[in-house]
């Protein structure tokens, strides 16, 4: 198992996020004042790229940017980042993706979503891009771009070798084909409870959750709770891995950093609960700085949290 420079390949989304913080989201017709506002580069492909690139991964984005403004901006931040972009297609037609996102006193986000180029990304696209799937240790996925065009990574990359990580999120209806391909799985709450059918209030009710969803024929699922942690289940473990308690400026981009520590940690060769418990560090730092990009962690920053912790 590898402790090296581990390559991890990315299939997702980029969004331009907008960000405003206030004490609480507005009521119908309502005008509130705000308290801070800021764009970063964001959507949850890119978010989970930088997470495996600051923390030591090789990492390979596929994915889609218009030919505007935004998608120059987060094209600079993905070379600043050292994420390969060869595959990074950019659309004349469709402009890049953008994300609203409100933060209210608790940190707690609402988002609107708005795809435009992400959900023009082909299964063409990915094909393209069969050398650096085929090699990767670990591929990650979410939802923000179209199923066939992930299932075909998936693919690729389950008949290659490598571990196949499903974020399934925004929660959406996936075929039985599709889930046969993933090794892993991470939703949170609400993305479970829409998978499994079944309320997720307490760890009781996470359990049997998550069991409904290894019974889909999943291998791993590693159902996220927020500051309660982790919880993994797979045919020989149910263990809650708990969280790290941190003062939580704004939660955007707590789980993208999760799922890509979990990533970088398994293509170095760490065992699966060792690598819930680095991504549950990730996590939680991310949790401590305003804005999706800037909260994510380097591997020196979550070395030094888990030390002192």
């Amino acid at each position: 198992m590898r402790e090296q420079q581990a390559k991890v390949v990315v299939v997702g989304s980029f969004n331009m996020d907008v960000v405003i913080k206030a004490e609480r989201r507005p009521r119908k017709g309502e005008t509130l004042i705000g308290q801070e506002f800021g764009m970063f580069s964001g959507g949850k492909g890119f978010n989970q790229a930088t997470a495996a690139a600051r923390l030591g991964a090789d990492v390979v984005m596929i994915g889609r940017l218009g030919t505007d403004t935004f998608g120059d901006i987060l094209m600079s931040a993905s070379t600043e980042e050292k994420i390969d972009t060869n595959f990074v297609v950019r659309d004349a037609e469709v402009g890049t993706g953008v994300a609203t996102i409100v933060i209210d006193a608790a940190g707690d986000n609402s988002i609107i979503l708005v795809p435009h180029a992400n959900m023009r990304l082909s299964v063409e696209d990915v094909e393209r891009a069969f050398a650096q799937i085929a090699s990767a240790d670990v591929l990650l996925l979410q939802l923000e771009v179209p199923i066939e065009a992930s299932q075909k990574a998936a693919e690729i990359a389950k008949a290659n070798g490598a571990k196949v990580i499903l974020n399934p999120a925004p929660a959406r209806e996936l075929p039985d084909s599709f889930l046969a391909q993933v090794d892993i799985l991470t939703p949170n709450e609400v993305e479970t409870e829409f998978l499994s059918g079944l309320k997720v209030s307490d760890d009781e009710g996470a359990q049997r959750a998550a069991q409904v969803l290894l019974d889909k024929g999943i291998s791993t699922v590693v159902l996220t709770l927020g500051d309660r942690g982790a919880l993994l289940l797979t045919s020989d473990v149910r263990k809650l891995i708990p969280a790290y308690k941190v003062d939580v400026v704004d939660t955007t981009a707590a789980g993208d950093a999760f799922c890509g520590a979990l990533a970088t940690a398994l293509a170095q060769g760490k065992t699966i609960e060792d690598a819930v418990a680095f991504a549950n560090a990730a996590g939680a730092l991310a949790v401590t700085v305003l804005g999706a990009q800037p909260s994510i962690p380097t591997a020196e920053k979550v070395e030094d949290f888990l030390a002192k912790s």
